[in-house]
């Protein structure tokens, strides 16, 4: 019963952050708006949600490895799990030594007052999020595929 509970939640944390990263990647492309929209719209974003995202991939770490070690018995349940934690993990590698710091500059601009790189630093911000959202979406499969396999 504890294993069941721990998959289901595992794929309940693991689709709430693959699909608010991909709803931002459809949704949200900044490549056409203007500066004043873009610095609003993405420093709207990192208030509302980085806490959230920073908390649901943690979370999905944890509850995978957890998953992981429930089913160890099961070699290809266990060895897929601990692929699905290192997709979860690069996330956290990617937004901290990617977004993150291009975040927190993002946060100091004011549409009066923008770097000369503004869109460089907007096009790398964005590349960083595609590789997560694609390292989440990744983790996500490979979570939901072992919940629908035979266990045994």
């Amino acid at each position: 019963m504890v294993t069941t509970v721990i998959r289901f939640i595992n794929i309940i944390l693991a689709a709430l952050l693959a699909g608010t990263s991909f709803g931002i990647w459809m949704g949200f492309n900044p490549a056409h708006y203007t500066p004043s929209t873009y610095i609003e719209q993405q420093q709207n974003l990192v208030g509302s949600l980085n806490t959230l995202m920073v908390s649901l991939v943690i979370l999905a770490t944890i509850v995978t490895l957890t998953a992981a070690f429930l089913q160890r018995k099961n070699k290809a349940v266990f060895i897929t799990m601990l692929f699905a934690a290192a997709f979860f993990a690069s996330c956290i590698f990617i937004s901290r030594f990617g977004n993150l710091p291009i975040q927190k500059e993002m946060l100091t601009w004011n549409a009066a007052s923008l770097p000369e790189n503004w869109t460089v630093l907007r096009d790398k911000w964005w590349s960083f999020h595609i590789i997560r959202t694609i390292a989440e979406l990744i983790a996500l499969v490979l979570v939901s595929w072992t919940s629908v396999q035979k266990q045994g």
